[in-house]
């Protein structure tokens, strides 16, 4: 077994957050236009060989009360959809983790059905069954949490009657 990459130190430029910024923006846009037929699949990282589904996260800023709209890799076990909270391996959660924690009744899209959801933090129970599904969907998450000290959450977005 090799050891995972190092953290580049490129990530930590701080050109990138508003790069990513833009890009995410225009992923959205995309998204929703054409109902996730273009950006409904991650194809960057080990997502090149193997696509990952994508989804659209609305969530409330807990600070500022806006509504924000986030594209994030998911997975599903059973009727719930599952995301992680990597942020590509930095040392904080995602500022979207941070406002589903402050106000966790939200809605997701994928491809062009919108579904309310209720968020919360897999318990480490189920954190230890996800993760290797989650790592068996996107390669990449494994790497992520060698970059980072802190544990990447396992966040579970339960169905929920609007």
């Amino acid at each position: 077994m090799t050891d995972p990459p190092r953290r580049p130190r490129q990530l930590d430029s701080p050109v990138l957050p508003k790069v990513f910024r833009y890009m995410s923006r225009a992923h959205v846009r995309l998204y929703r236009l054409t109902d996730g037929r273009i950006g409904g699949k991650w194809r960057i990282g080990a997502g090149f060989r193997k696509p990952v589904p994508t989804l659209l996260l609305d969530h409330r800023g807990r600070k500022s009360g806006r509504t924000f709209t986030t594209p994030l890799l998911y997975s599903t076990d059973g009727p719930d959809v599952v995301v992680v909270a990597s942020q590509g391996g930095l040392p904080r959660h995602p500022q979207w983790y941070r406002n589903l924690v402050a106000h966790p009744d939200t809605e997701i899209q994928i491809g062009g059905r919108r579904r309310a959801v209720r968020a919360r933090t897999a318990s480490p129970e189920e954190r230890a069954r996800l993760w290797p599904l989650l790592v068996a969907t996107y390669a990449d998450f494994d790497t992520y949490q060698s970059w980072t000290e802190r544990e990447i959450p396992v966040v579970v977005l339960q169905p929920r009657t609007p």
